[in-house]
């Protein structure tokens, strides 16, 4: 969230939205087709996550081919639904929170590129009830309007009446 810029368009002062992947900043009014938008990202993660599920069903039916054994695919069928489960938790809950520890959600990367039907799919449902981060990014922005307007509304009027000291409203008297 930017704090404090100039808006070019409109002349206006204050924090601006952060913009959402796919959305930009049409999350705030929810403008320029943003139910269409939601609605063809959701039905779009959930072509690539099914397009995903074929790709993972044919490398199974490679190992099955090959004949590697049965511990192996049943561990290879585990390892892609664990991490499927893990990336499905993690995605989910980054749309509700930013990462406490930035390092930690860059040492998952790899697991969520394993288990990357779980985030398609926690995309895809996130897209049925708003844009991904919405929620998050909304309370931020508002949290930071509010902010501003009370420093701007406690920068106007006269000071002096603000303080409590009535000695210090009066004029004083010329001789």
């Amino acid at each position: 969230m930017s704090e404090d810029k100039q808006d070019p368009g409109t002349g206006t002062s204050g924090p601006q939205p952060e913009e959402i992947r796919f959305f930009g900043t049409t999350w705030v009014d929810h403008s320029a087709y943003y139910g269409p938008r939601r609605a063809g990202l959701a039905a779009g993660a959930l072509l690539v996550a099914v397009a995903g599920a074929f790709v993972l069903r044919f490398a199974y039916q490679g190992l099955q081919v090959a004949a590697v054994g049965g511990i192996v695919n049943t561990l290879v069928i585990l390892m892609f639904a664990i991490c499927s489960a893990i990336a499905f938790t993690k995605t989910w809950e980054g749309f509700g929170r930013r990462p406490a520890d930035p390092a930690r959600e860059d040492s998952l990367k790899s697991l969520k590129a394993i288990g990357f039907i779980g985030v398609l799919l926690a995309y895809a449902l996130r897209c049925l009830l708003e844009a991904p981060g919405e929620k998050l990014r909304r309370a931020e922005y508002e949290t930071a309007r509010a902010r501003f307007e009370k420093r701007r509304g406690a920068r106007t009027g006269n000071p002096a009446a603000r303080t409590g000291n009535p000695a210090a409203r009066k004029k004083p008297k010329r001789p």
